[in-house]
This record gives structure tokens, sequence and C-alpha cells, in this order.
């Protein structure tokens, strides 16, 4: 786990850092996230969808970013102080709260709490919730930002052209008619550059000195990111007597800090940048706590 929070910390400080000293021209963020969107994502989708494996337990990992999102879809339309907030800077809530870091961060401490047999069942989320976004994730974004126009139309080409989505579609499709494992090293070597790049875009955007302005939002986004969102799983769980280490997984995945890809997103579209970063900068640090007293409560 050590090595990981490690990184989160260096690239979001070497970020923050370029971005105070002037070495890089505003807006730098943008070229590093057309290398996040057209490679290194379309490479994760390559080298992990083709392994799934379907397991009738294995069903509430495969719903849980889709409960997640849903709830978050909920809450920012009927919760009165978030209905009361600006479009864009709801648009920017949902793709961050109802998107969890179910991997970077959810990978390790997942097998630090549950060891490798959680970790296997936290892959199986971290790829729906891959889905989620390649998916609801860009059409709700393109929704939001779109000028208008033949809105249906529009939304609908630009989720079917989005690199991420063609390669989870391809991801599904290729294996059954090719084998592609002799590719898995370029896609291993592509992979790996997603999570340190994004957490260095957020660092060029974060600006800790506006969180003042944003706690409204920041707090509705994150008490639903990293209170309600787990809380709404768990009650799932429960309707349906769903227990064991796939429901305790599931739960613990829900509760992790807003996705860094989901943030980015929201940033390349416009979406209140600002905010979107600050829910990562803020939320990774928090659920570090959250998620050590939701392990608790599960049974620890």
């Amino acid at each position: 786990m050590l090595p990981n929070l490690l990184l989160i910390l260096i690239c979001l400080s070497a970020g923050g850092l370029a971005q105070r000293s002037g070495l890089l021209p505003e807006g730098s963020h943008k070229s590093v996230n057309l290398w996040i969107i057209y490679i290194a994502f379309p490479a994760v989708a390559l080298k992990f969808v083709p392994s799934l494996s379907w397991r009738p337990e294995l069903l509430l990992p495969m719903l849980t970013p889709l409960l997640v999102w849903l709830g978050a879809w909920l809450f920012l339309r009927f919760f009165p102080p978030a209905r009361r907030l600006e479009p864009a800077t709801r648009a920017a809530l949902l793709l961050t709260a109802g998107l969890g870091n179910t991997s970077f961060v959810g990978f390790p401490l997942t097998q630090a709490y549950y060891g490798d047999e959680g970790l296997a069942i936290a892959v199986v989320c971290d790829q729906f919730c891959f889905l989620t976004l390649s998916t609801l994730g860009v059409f709700s974004a393109l929704r939001a930002s779109s000028p208008g126009g033949n809105m249906l139309r529009i939304i609908g080409w630009r989720v079917l052209s989005f690199p991420p989505f063609i390669a989870f579609v391809a991801a599904l499709l290729l294996p059954r008619l090719m084998d592609l494992s002799a590719l898995d090293p370029l896609f291993e070597k592509l992979s790996v550059t997603l999570v340190p790049l994004a957490l260095f875009s957020v660092g060029l955007q974060l600006r800790f000195g506006a969180w003042q302005r944003e706690w409204v939002p920041l707090a509705i986004g994150l008490g639903y990111k990293l209170v309600l969102a787990p809380a709404l799983v768990w009650g799932v769980a429960l309707c349906l007597s769903l227990q064991g280490l796939a429901a305790q997984v599931s739960i613990f995945e829900a509760s992790m800090a807003p996705m860094v890809t989901a943030s980015i997103l929201a940033a390349d579209y416009g979406l209140h940048p600002r905010l979107a970063s600050l829910m990562v900068g803020i939320g990774i640090p928090l659920s570090l706590l959250s998620s050590a007293l939701w392990w608790w409560a599960l049974g620890a």
C-alpha cells in the first residue's frame, strides 16, 4: 500500500508544483488529458476486460458501480441544497461522486484489508466502474456541455466515438475472434501511465486556496461519496440477504474516493474543473480514514 500512497502524493505534488512554477503554459493539463483518454484508458480496457470471469456471487460487485451512480443522480436531483447548484456544478459532482477510485486507491486498500481474495473481487467491481464511466459518465458529460441542437444524435455519436468506450467494446469482442495475448506486454506498459499522468493532471489544476469558495458542493459531493454511497450498497446487500466477502468488498469499494479519470473527463468538458480536481485532491486523503471506518463497521 505504501508505494501507491507515495505515488499519489508525488504525482499530485508534482502537478501542483509545476502549475505554480510557471514552467508550463496555462492549460497544459489538456495535453496530458489527451494521452489519458486516447491512449492510457483504452489500454486499461484491452488489458483487463478480456480476463473477466463471471460467477453468480459477483452480482453485487458488478452492480455496485451502477448503484453508486444511480444513487448520486437521485441525490443530486432531489437533495434540496444540491438542486440549487449550477448545472455544470451538479454535472461535475455526478461524475466525481458517482464514480469511485476502485482501482488505484481501491486495489491496495482492499488487498491490505481483505487479502488477495478480496482483491480479485475488487477487480470485477473496477471493470464495471470503468463501463459506467465509458457509457453513463461520458453521456452525462456530453449532455451537460452540449450547446443544443439534435442533442440525442450528438451525444449518441460522441459516446460511440469515445476512445475508452470503443476499447471496451473491442476488449469484449476481439478475444472471441483472435488471440490478443501477444499484445498484453504492450497494453501493460501503456496502462501503467494512466494513474501517474491522471494524478499529475489533477495536480496541475488544483487550487487549494479556493476550497473555501467550493465548500458547499464539496461537502455535498464527498458526503455522498464517502458516507451515503457505501451505506446505499450496504442497504441493498441487506435487502437481498447478501453476505460474505463479495458483499463486504462491494461496500468497501463503494467507499473509495472519487475517480481521478472522472475528474479529468469533467475538466475536459468544462464542467467546473476546479471543483472536480478538489473532489479528488481532498477526497483521496479523506477516504483513507473513511474506508478504515467502513472496514471496522463491516465487522473487522
